[in-house]
């Protein structure tokens, strides 16, 4: 099914590692994974990318890119402390509420962060606003929410949640706090919300739906409990070589989709893998055409430039 697979933030996330490397040679250091794929990290790494967690662990000097999560503002204090060269790469989309809650905080707000705890970009986020920011999952974490201030309360959520898990959420705090204010669109990344319609309107076609998507990826488990909250079953695999026989048993039509982090290879492998199974009538359903483009940092602008410039020539 359409829309799948990469997204806008990944596709520059990526493509900035790649360039760095091409430019100033390796090592490159990334700080976390690049993306939430064991896929694309092992290929980078293979490719000269150094993933440390933290950035002690990189050289004074050194070249470290910022993961599309993004980052407090503590880390990039860090690192302009220890001379690091960064290249960000925060998607777009991620700046955004990160800039909301700024704004938030700075007008005297609590910030209601939906999200998960522990989650990259929650903790990023959280870092923009640490006093003023408390992190709920579930409409029950809403219910033990101690404001200081009703009157002046904000929420904000993160990019990569299901929308229909998160509307009962904000139900659940407008409620309670019938003055609070959100940000002026939705903070869900288009790539998340048209993923999950596509799924939505696939799923109940078929008797089994396939995610491909590595564990750590938030928009990828979203995908698997849209399906399985729609009746489908589904399992969230890394790659073809992870499906279980005993899943094809009774089943007739499944259904295949990738999060905004996995690479399409992986869909095209896990198709051919599917034909062992019986599967060869093949139908690609596209529900929402996507053609969203983000730009490169300005330094990697003019290197992409350069060397397109010299493998022309």
């Amino acid at each position: 099914m359409n829309p799948r697979g990469f997204c806008a933030g990944v596709v520059r996330a990526v493509d900035i590692v790649r360039i760095a490397l091409e430019t100033y040679g390796p090592p490159i250091y990334v700080r976390k994974e690049i993306v939430h794929n064991q896929h694309v990290v092992e290929q980078l790494r293979n490719d000269g990318a150094i993933f440390v967690e933290e950035v002690s662990e990189a050289p004074d000097g050194a070249r470290l890119v910022f993961s599309a999560h993004g980052v407090s503002p503590a880390v990039r204090q860090e690192a302009k402390k220890r001379g690091v060269q960064v290249i960000d790469a925060t998607c777009p989309l991620v700046t955004k509420v990160h800039l909301e809650a700024t704004r938030f905080a700075n007008n005297g707000y609590t910030i209601v962060l939906i999200g998960h705890q522990d989650h990259d970009e929650v903790v990023g986020t959280r870092g923009e606003a640490p006093d003023a920011t408390v992190v709920v999952s579930t409409e029950a974490d809403v219910e033990g929410l101690a404001i200081p201030d009703s009157n002046k309360v904000a929420y904000l959520t993160q990019t990569t949640l299901s929308l229909d898990e998160t509307a009962g959420v904000i139900d659940r705090l407008r409620e309670r706090f019938p003055h609070i204010e959100g940000p002026p669109a939705s903070d869900i990344c288009y790539a998340t919300q048209n993923r999950q319609t596509a799924v939505k309107e696939v799923a109940p076609q078929c008797d089994l739906v396939l995610v491909i998507g590595s564990r750590n990826s938030s928009n990828s488990r979203r995908l698997v409990e849209v399906s399985e909250n729609g009746g489908t079953p589904a399992y969230l695999i890394d790659d073809a070589g992870e499906v279980d026989p005993a899943w094809m048993e009774g089943v007739e039509r499944v259904a295949v989709t990738a999060g905004a982090s996995a690479p399409d290879h992986l869909v095209q492998e896990l198709i051919v893998a599917l034909k062992q199974f019986g599967f060869h009538d093949l139908e690609t359903v596209t529900v929402k055409e996507e053609d969203v483009h983000f730009a490169l940092p300005p330094e990697l602008q003019r290197a992409a430039t350069k060397l397109t410039t010299i493998a022309g020539t």
